[in-house]
């Protein structure tokens, strides 16, 4: 049974060592910025790794353009890009931290 109750305290370790390392990541991935742009680079949107919107950089040829619809749906795809970008880059760091393990409620 002793054998048990140091597996179990070790487990308990590895898992402590874990949620460290995720905090400390998650606190990394909060500071970092992504770029999507859309229209050739005629609207960039930079997000944060915390998925908060950092900047929005409209061209003003597509501005002059005073086609509305257009520049809403350029500045969408440009923000989609970018949060993608930022969920992808956290999915892949995360997955070295728990070697792929899907851990319910982490993230």
């Amino acid at each position: 049974m002793k054998g048990m109750a140091g597996g179990m305290a070790q487990l308990m370790k590895q898992a402590n060592q874990m949620q460290m390392k995720m905090k400390k990541l998650q606190e990394d991935l909060a500071s970092r910025t992504y770029e999507g742009t859309a229209g050739g680079g005629a609207v960039k949107v930079t997000v944060t790794g915390q998925n908060v919107v950092k900047s929005i950089e409209i061209g003003t040829d597509v501005m002059k353009s005073g086609d509305v619809e257009m520049v809403q749906d350029l500045v969408m795809a440009a923000t989609n890009e970018a949060l993608k970008t930022a969920k992808d880059s956290s999915s892949k760091e995360m997955e070295k931290i728990t070697g792929g393990m899907n851990i319910p409620g982490l993230f």
